[in-house]
């Protein structure tokens, strides 16, 4: 049994009328009867094509300012009547219900609104009562009614309408319904956190996804839920992967503590910065981050706080990296960078990322505030005798900027402005330290001098006092434990100036 049913009527009332014409057209060559109101009606009618206004089937005019338009049985009737129902059936002959093929709508542009920071007046007014019940009363009643929710799917109904000699199929009509029931849902989000101020409600719709080649292994299926495009403007390479994606959220967010500095440079890998340097030219941060440690930076994700030029591309270049990001990049830079296939190079557009961050936990979801604390002067509270001097304040409140984006436990060593070592991602905060000191000796830093960060306090003084062995002379931590005097009686004894930020910034 064939389930394509042919359109015969259609009921067209648009916020925005981008892209209808074709549609409206096609339906009229195919004589399809057109029901519309306010705008749109009298944007058909200037197409030179009769339309029936629907208040000429209601017999009530739009009123309450437009707020009152469709709401009437004779519009839904005809949208949710059951055709293979005989009571329906009788029901439409006895109160002269006109049937209702096809239903093409749109929404009151509600979040554009608030984003333009309208009053609160104007943005009630964009909540959408017609449209919105149009879309769920056609999409619940699938089997007999087409639903087209967006100007997106336009030229998918055309193709499938004329493929079908004017009809669509029972799976087309499923499909329309679903993407109806996605528009609606999206719709009521948005104006449910708009109104929402309880913390312990969260409601989440993302408007589009992106399918990906695989998740973080190739047996995974991974997807992409978000606005790339807006984020990033992509100039050269292949797609980026899940994998790509997770560092180069890390590399943002790292970047964005120093997006006001000179020049600065990093390169991530797995999501931990394994080199980084702020110098007097986008080159010369480059080359001392990736001294950091060149091992690490194969393979890895680069971001720049500023215009990566041809000086900086050209030993960019010599290593294989997976993605560049800047701002911008000079054309010559680009001609450089673009000599790898698949490199992928982005410009990071300036887009506000969410303040909160989402993660799946056990049978639910864990929410929480983004870190937006950065450690800074004011919060710097000497608690030994010795003071840090103002070079090493400088690379304290740096190496506290690494720290914070660093998976814990985690400590950062830092000199001048660049990243000597760190240890990532260790289950004791000594062994953290261990590793950076290891790493800082393998490439060849002495560590006389510099400075080291923790992302959280030091219960014993295990870790000042292997600090200081290896030629730390300042230290930067959160404090709070109960042991705090241990860590600065030993500064204290050995020269060492140790400031507390009362901030921790633990990163799972």
């Amino acid at each position: 049994m064939s389930t394509v049913k042919t359109i015969s009527s259609a009921l067209i009332s648009v916020f925005y009328k981008d892209g209808l014409e074709p549609v409206v057209r096609k339906l009229h060559e195919n004589n399809v009867t057109l029901y519309s109101t306010g705008g749109t009606e009298q944007f058909i009618k200037e197409l030179g094509i009769p339309v029936v206004a629907v208040e000429d089937v209601t017999s009530y005019p739009s009123i309450l300012g437009g707020r009152v338009k469709t709401l009437h049985p004779k519009v839904f009737g005809g949208i949710l009547n059951r055709q293979d129902n005989d009571q329906d059936v009788a029901q439409m002959q006895e109160f002269n219900i006109p049937q209702i093929d096809l239903v093409i709508v749109d929404l009151y542009p509600f979040e554009k609104t608030v984003a333009s920071g309208a009053p609160e007046a104007d943005i009630i007014e964009k909540i959408d009562i017609g449209g919105i019940s149009l879309i769920r009363a056609a999409a619940k009643n699938f089997k007999d009614t087409v639903i087209i929710a967006s100007v997106e799917d336009y030229s998918t109904f055309l193709e499938a309408y004329t493929v079908n000699n004017g009809g669509t199929t029972l799976e087309e009509r499923r499909k329309f319904a679903t993407k109806a029931f996605h528009v609606s849902s999206n719709y009521d989000t948005a104006i449910f956190n708009y109104f929402n101020t309880d913390e312990t409600y969260y409601k989440a719709s993302v408007a589009g996804g992106e399918v990906l080649r695989y998740g973080e292994n190739p047996h995974q299926k991974g997807y992409f839920f978000g606005g790339l495009n807006e984020m990033f403007t992509k100039l050269h390479g292949k797609e980026l992967s899940y994998n790509n994606l997770l560092d180069v959220d890390a590399a943002v967010n790292l970047i964005g503590e120093f997006k006001d500095d000179k020049p600065t440079f990093a390169i991530l890998k797995h999501n931990n910065a394994c080199g980084l340097a702020t110098r007097e030219t986008v080159k010369e941060a480059y080359l001392d981050a990736l001294a950091g440690d060149p091992t690490s930076a194969f393979g890895g994700v680069l971001i720049s706080n500023t215009t990566i030029d041809e000086a900086a591309a050209e030993e960019i270049n010599k290593l294989f990296c997976e993605v560049v990001i800047a701002p911008a990049y000079t054309d010559g830079a680009v001609s450089i960078l673009q000599e790898k296939k698949n490199r992928i190079i982005l410009i990071q557009n300036n887009v506000t990322l969410p303040e909160k961050q989402v993660r799946t936990c056990l049978n639910g979801l864990l929410v929480q505030d983004k870190d937006n604390i950065t450690d800074n002067k004011e919060l710097l509270k000497t608690v030994t005798v010795t003071s840090p001097s103002e070079q090493e304040i400088e690379d304290l409140l740096f190496a506290s900027k690494i720290c914070k984006h660093t998976k814990s436990n985690t400590i950062v060593f830092a000199k001048n402005g660049q990243l000597i070592a760190s240890g990532t991602g260790q289950t004791s905060r000594v062994d953290a330290l261990k590793q950076a000191v290891e790493k800082a000796n393998a490439f060849g830093f002495s560590l006389n001098g510099a400075v080291m960060a923790s992302d959280a306090f030091f219960p014993f003084p295990d870790c000042v006092e292997l600090a200081k062995q290896a030629g730390i002379t300042s230290v930067i931590q959160p404090g709070g434990s109960i042991k705090d005097e241990l860590s600065i009686n030993y500064c204290n004894e050995n020269g060492v100036s140790m400031v507390f930020t009362g901030v921790r910034h633990f990163k799972h």
